[in-house]
């Protein structure tokens, strides 16, 4: 497993960092729970020294974003953890290894076995270039935390516009992954767009961002 870019001098802490409760003991959540902890040290000490002039609201919403669930798992797939996870066989036949919570859990998890393995210098090494792409994208600042929705109601109150409604046009698959599909539309300008998620919240965030876009490409015509 050498993506993780750390060599386990004991191999039994990777292999619990990577076993699933529903396999059975010994499992990662005690992992898991120092794991967390360590993660947001991590990236708050690296965020501290990337915006020296940046105040601590700003910095809290930053770790947010690159901590979150959904910040977690995409990083466990690049490490194609998924695919090294012990699962039970209830887990397994549900595609566990494909579920963000469990991927970002492992992570976490993970990050405590190299810190339990070499220390908090050796941790750090290993874990942070994990998280430099995601933190290269980061927005500017002042801009951190605000998700889609939050900038497409912020745009149109400061234009006195309707809000936008959104509604649920449809839903399928299996329980444990299902997909939804979500419209948002607005009335000042009239823009109708569409949105898909494994999560209605999620859904909406695509719709929203879609607004953004055509109102983005609405001024530009109009510029132009």
């Amino acid at each position: 497993m050498t993506e993780i870019g750390h060599p386990f001098r004991d191999p039994g802490l990777l292999a619990q960092a990577l076993t699933h409760r529903s396999a059975g003991a010994p499992h990662n959540e005690r992992l898991e729970f120092l794991g967390d902890s360590l993660v947001n040290l991590i990236i708050a000490e690296a965020l501290y020294q990337r915006w020296p002039q940046v105040d601590e609201g700003a910095l809290t919403r930053a770790r947010a974003e690159l901590v979150r669930e959904s910040g977690l798992a995409p990083i466990a797939r690049d490490l194609d953890l998924g695919s090294r996870l012990t699962l039970g066989p209830g887990e397994m036949k549900s595609g566990g290894h494909r579920r963000d919570s469990i991927l970002a859990d492992a992570l976490e998890a993970l990050v405590a076995a190299i810190y339990l393995d070499a220390g908090f210098e050796a941790c750090r090494a290993a874990v942070l270039p994990w998280f430099e792409p995601a933190m290269a994208a980061l927005p500017p600042p002042h801009k951190v935390g605000k998700d889609a929705k939050t900038r497409l109601q912020e745009w149109l109150q400061g234009r006195q516009k309707p809000l936008p409604v959104y509604a649920l046009l449809s839903e399928s698959g299996e329980e444990h992954a299902k997909t939804f599909q979500v419209s948002c539309t607005l009335t000042e300008p009239h823009v109708v767009t569409e949105g898909q998620g494994g999560s209605r919240r999620a859904a909406e965030q695509t719709a929203a961002e879609a607004a953004l876009a055509a109102l983005e490409a609405l001024r530009e015509a109009r510029a132009g």
